[in-house]
């Protein structure tokens, strides 16, 4: 029996890179995945999870607008673990929203950007460690522009605030699309 036997998840924005690797995980460790994509009918863009080992007995695909609230409520039902792909602020809402309604979903893994936690004003280093007690500046992002950073962000702080409140086990995962040092948060807010 694998670990993931008869358990059942959602991971949104699929057919993306690190998502892609975690639906390819998760089927091999037996888990039943519920899968949010752009258009399930695009052929292109969603063949490589088709042809993952797993895929046609537990892999099933839904569309899901993040900005649409309530839109998240099918795909999440029954679940027991989310995985969330670089949503902002209203769609991390909206799917948290939809998570705190399912009983069975301990954990949501939201993997968002280093963006969100390497902005502050202060030089970055070589002896930096960005961790829990580093987060981007929000006056800083809005002084220097940096819009993105500051839509990460928001939607970082507004996502641990939500997990505070409703009581919701969270972990964001903040990568860098450069191949700089990523930061790990875990149970622990800004």
């Amino acid at each position: 029996m694998s670990c993931g036997e008869s358990k059942v998840v959602c991971v949104t924005g699929a057919s993306g890179f690190i998502a892609s690797w975690l639906v390819k995980i998760l089927l091999q460790r037996g888990f039943t995945v519920k899968a949010t994509v752009q258009d399930p009918n695009d052929q292109k863009k969603i063949d490589h999870l088709l042809s993952l080992d797993g895929a046609k007995e537990r892999l099933h695909l839904f569309k899901a607008n993040l900005l649409e609230e309530g839109s998240f409520d099918p795909v999440v039902d029954e679940c027991e673990g989310a995985e969330l792909i670089d949503p902002a602020l209203k769609g991390t809402l909206n799917v948290l929203g939809s998570c705190v309604k399912v009983q069975s979903i301990k954990r949501v893994v939201i993997t968002s950007s280093i963006a969100a936690v390497a902005f502050n004003g202060k030089p970055l280093t070589a002896d930096v460690i960005i961790d829990e007690s580093w987060f981007s500046d929000l006056a800083f992002c809005e002084k220097v522009k940096l819009w993105y950073t500051l839509s990460k962000t928001l939607a970082e702080e507004a996502a641990w605030k939500f997990a505070k409140e409703k009581g919701i086990d969270i972990i964001y995962y903040n990568k860098s699309g450069m191949g700089d040092r990523p930061s790990f948060t875990a149970n622990s807010e800004p």
